[in-house]
């Protein structure tokens, strides 16, 4: 088995694939079902997908495409966007979600990982927490990162373990989508603050990134640029590395 769990992370926008730069400017990368089917042949274990305007827009998730969506995938899959209650949560895990990120929802509803927590249990809750560096450090956003809540990476993640998440999804916005490296600083200081599980995402670059991101204390790696193109400037290839080099990049 191997020491860390390396995810692809799929944005949803308008029933489309995208992926996005700092959380701002978008390009079009295909088709969800389609891009799962691929993830299948190519034996990736687990996957994320988000719908990166469904809590701006204050809309509820779309599941006709999550039915769509999880009819192809052979995989767990974290499913993020919309989610504003338990009824929300429990209809995508009779889809076949395994786990419900939330991340707007933990700001405008102080009780919901609490509720969801208690409902459908804490390892189906994922606390997605968006974090932008300040002058002041690391600082928590919400809302696609236009909305500032006031909290440090640090203290919210102890908080969002604190309510009852099973798992934490911490995205740095800054690096989102720019291959400039997972932002190891950020990880560190989380990781050394909760025990429950960390999934880091934003700029990974490679491999040899990924394992820096494992030592550095994360339990999981998440990316999107890495696995939706051929490389830095380059076009769209769905890919997915090994299990050999899985294995000789973050050790069995």
């Amino acid at each position: 088995m191997l020491k860390a769990r390396v995810i692809p992370c799929l944005l949803l926008h308008d029933g489309s694939l995208v992926k996005t730069v700092r959380f701002d400017r978008f390009a079009y990368i295909g088709d969800p079902v389609n891009t799962v089917r691929i993830f299948n042949e190519l034996e990736v274990d687990e996957l994320i997908v988000l719908d990166i305007l469904a809590s701006v827009e204050r809309r509820e998730p779309n599941y006709a495409l999550i039915e769509q969506i999880t009819s192809e995938c052979f995989m767990p899959l974290t499913y993020g966007g919309g989610v504003r209650g338990v009824d929300d949560a429990r209809r995508l895990l009779d889809l076949g979600i395994e786990k419900i990120a939330v991340n707007a929802a933990t700001v405008e509803q102080a009780g919901i990982v609490e509720a969801l927590a208690g409902r459908i249990g804490t390892q189906s809750v994922v606390a997605s927490i968006d974090v932008r560096v300040s002058r002041s450090g690391y600082q928590v956003v919400s809302h696609r990162g236009r909305r500032d809540i006031g909290q440090t990476a640090v203290a919210w993640a102890a908080e969002m373990q604190r309510r009852g998440a099973g798992e934490l999804l911490v995205n740095a916005t800054d690096r989102d989508g720019t291959w400039e490296g997972l932002d190891l600083d950020l990880i560190k200081q989380v990781s050394t603050a909760v025990s429950v599980p960390i999934i880091a995402c934003g700029g990974a670059n490679g491999l040899d990134d990924i394992a820096r991101g494992v030592a550095a204390g994360a339990q999981g790696i998440a990316a999107g640029s890495l696995f939706v193109y051929q490389k830095q400037d380059f076009g769209v290839l769905v890919n997915y590395p090994n299990r050999s080099q899985l294995s000789a990049a973050l050790g069995a």
